[in-house]
């Protein structure tokens, strides 16, 4: 039995956030968009909102079914990774007044599911994404990670519906 969904990912960054949507027919991935959302201008509460407001947007627009996320990463100070821990929430909180059911992956585990090592550079998912999707041209590294991250769930969604599992974050949905 074929299930239709629409996936959005989402790597988020304090300055560029990347996002992806895949309409998944069963388990075959369709390419519906991607980009980047720069939030560079301002302070950081400002570049939290754009970050906030673009999201909601996106939303919106393309009414995803369910939003795969890029869990943090502990970066090389504490500050980077706080910074963009704010992102991911100001993402997360962009899809709060949505039904939709969020998900979180590591980098490792998406890069894992789409080029088949943990340890991919942002090259070889860009490489990956193009291949899968047959797309025409490469997207940004920062959408390439977001089109990853919906991949990385439209495979996983098959494994943890057999399983009865799944990697939801508590309290959405």
């Amino acid at each position: 039995m074929n299930q239709r969904r629409r996936i959005l990912g989402i790597d988020p960054g304090s300055r560029l956030t990347g996002f992806g949507i895949l309409d998944f027919d069963g388990d075959t991935p369709a390419y519906v968009s991607s980009g980047t959302v720069k939030s560079i201008d301002g302070g950081f509460a400002d570049r939290l909102r754009q970050i906030f407001e673009a999201v909601g947007g996106i939303m919106h627009e393309f009414s995803p079914d369910i939003v795969a996320i890029e869990s943090v990463f502990m970066h090389k100070n504490a500050s980077s990774a706080l910074k963009l821990g704010h992102a991911r929430s100001a993402a997360l909180c962009a899809t709060f007044e949505h039904d939709v059911e969020v998900f979180e992956y590591a980098p490792r585990e998406i890069k894992q599911a789409v080029v088949g090592t943990g340890s991919a550079t942002k090259e070889q998912v860009q490489h990956m994404v193009v291949s899968i999707l047959k797309l025409d041209g490469t997207p940004a590294p920062d959408a390439a990670d977001a089109l990853a991250a919906a991949l990385c769930h439209g495979n996983q969604h098959r494994v943890h519906a057999q399983l009865g599992t799944g990697k939801r974050i508590a309290g959405l949905r």
